[in-house]
């Protein structure tokens, strides 16, 4: 049999590849390197810790309804830059009558039909709107 091994010498260093890259590289390089990792693993992992703790502190909190006066609305536009298209989310104010107020997110087509002085009663489960029901006339057409 013959063996190829002795015909071509193996002329490589012990460490190539990215790994030999990363020992070859300065102290300070490495450091800086590992702390953009570091940063970068830490957002993602509380981006995900805080939606699953919002999930679950909702779905534990009681729903609630509650009679309310419609204060403000508005919208808040994101994204959109160059050819990629725009998200807009809709929110919500109501004020309870105890004078404190609340803010929720709503979706786009229950967001066209809430009017600001809008009465009625609201039903709410910790920061999720599930539904406003319009009763009477709005405040300002009463006088």
């Amino acid at each position: 049999m013959n063996d190829f091994s002795n015909d071509f010498p193996n002329d490589f260093p012990d460490h190539t590849g990215f790994w030999g890259f990363i020992e070859e590289m300065p102290l300070l390089f490495k450091l800086f390197g590992g702390l953009i990792f570091a940063i970068v693993i830490g957002g993602f992992l509380y981006v995900i810790i805080r939606g699953l703790w919002m999930w679950t502190s909702n779905n534990a909190a009681d729903l609630v309804t509650k009679a309310v006066t419609v204060v403000d609305k508005r919208t808040e536009v994101w994204g959109g830059s160059g050819d990629s298209s725009t998200s807009t989310n809709y929110y919500v104010t109501f004020e309870m009558h105890d004078r404190s107020r609340l803010e929720l997110q709503v979706r786009d087509n229950k967001f066209g039909l809430i009017v600001i002085g809008d009465q009625g009663e609201l039903t709410y489960q910790g920061t999720r709107f599930k539904e406003f029901r319009r009763s009477g006339m709005p405040m300002n057409e009463g006088n």
